[in-house]
């Protein structure tokens, strides 16, 4: 997971054999015609992150924050793709 002032950017990595399984971003939301507030855009990308995971049928996961607080966007993010069906 990763963030910055003006979006956020979300990944699925197997870290034994070094490669990403899904991802999700608000740059990709953006070009499907979905905007808001970074907020928003957060719970989108958390949305759209656990969508990709269970098409890859992946459903534990480990949340990395990147050394962010568990606050605000991370948190919005977090809990949008717990609903979407990752188990943390």
């Amino acid at each position: 997971m990763s963030r910055s002032n003006q979006g956020i950017f979300a990944q699925l990595i197997d870290d034994d054999a070094g490669r990403t399984l899904a991802s999700a971003n608000w740059v990709t939301l953006r070009k499907e015609g979905k905007s808001g507030s970074k907020m928003e855009q957060s719970v989108l990308v958390g949305k759209k992150l656990a969508e990709a995971g269970r098409a890859e049928g992946i459903e534990d996961v480990v949340f990395d924050r990147g050394g962010y607080l568990y606050h605000g966007r991370v948190k919005a993010l977090a809990e949008a793709a717990r609903e979407g069906g990752l188990r943390f």
